[in-house]
């Protein structure tokens, strides 16, 4: 296992898994600009990394993120808001190449909940909290949230949880759709990391062919997505290993695992 840490992010490697932890624990893991600079070195670290796969986001302290660091922004010091680089929260722009895992436990909250739809998958503790709080104090969305949410659980659903700002626990966050996944308080960490080594010992350019064509399709029309789909996948289906692997399969050996950075199967 490799630890570094940077600033008030931590970030850590085990195996093909990278675990980047929030840790303000004494500010519930609000984030100033600070953060947020650290939050998107972090992530840029991980995307470069061809020996990694899968990166899991969680916060230390019992608490997944509590939104910007409002108390910094009074002070005069406010997150990074123009319309280009990275987002008031960091990484929110990003478009990755790898899957992200949110571990979540406490609040998720305001520009903390933004980060969380950024992630791919959510795995949350039962007795979290969800919420776009920073309706009670005037504060907007800016960082995803008005896109992302919608987009996770539907917009009747979304527009119930901006416009009021109510709290929503996990057990509705998992029957709406905002988290995949619930564990024991405690163990958002452990089961998030469960899932990103299962994940990390897939075939990889698949995995990803795939992935990219789910985030593609939301830009374009029905007809335009079902041809980048099949773009992705023919680019997949012609790869060497691929082929390899199938051949393998149809002979009756185990699904290979992934062991190295997959080439882009589109071959942009």
């Amino acid at each position: 296992m490799v630890y570094v840490e940077v600033m008030s992010v931590r970030y850590e490697t085990d195996g093909r898994v990278a675990i980047v932890t929030l840790d303000r624990p004494d500010r519930r893991n609000a984030v100033d600009r600070a953060t947020a600079e650290s939050l998107a070195t972090a992530f840029r670290r991980f995307e470069a990394d061809p020996t990694l796969a899968v990166a899991i986001l969680t916060g230390a302290g019992g608490t997944f993120c509590s939104g910007a660091d409002l108390k910094a922004i009074a002070a005069g010091a406010p997150n990074r808001i123009a319309p280009d680089g990275d987002g008031p929260m960091g990484p929110t722009r990003f478009e990755l190449d790898k899957p992200v895992i949110a571990a979540i436990e406490g609040h998720c909250v305001a520009g903390g909940l933004e980060l969380a739809c950024w992630c791919d998958l959510r795995v949350a503790a039962a007795d979290a909290v969800f919420g776009v709080f920073c309706r009670r104090v005037g504060i907007p969305l800016i960082d995803g949230g008005t896109v992302r949410l919608p987009r996770l659980v539907g917009m009747s659903r979304a527009l119930d949880l901006i416009l009021t700002g109510r709290a929503v626990s996990a057990e509705e966050a998992l029957a709406i759709g905002l988290c995949n996944r619930l564990t024991e308080p405690g163990r958002a960490l452990a089961a998030a990391r469960a899932l990103a080594t299962e994940l990390a010992a897939l075939p990889q350019a698949c995995l990803r062919s795939d992935r990219r064509s789910v985030h593609e399709q939301w830009a374009l029309p029905f007809a335009e997505a079902m041809q980048n789909e099949l773009r992705h996948g023919v680019g997949t289906l012609t790869r060497p290993d691929a082929l390899d692997a199938a051949g393998a399969f149809a002979a009756g050996a185990p699904a290979p695992s992934a062991e190295a950075e997959p080439e882009d199967p589109a071959g942009a």
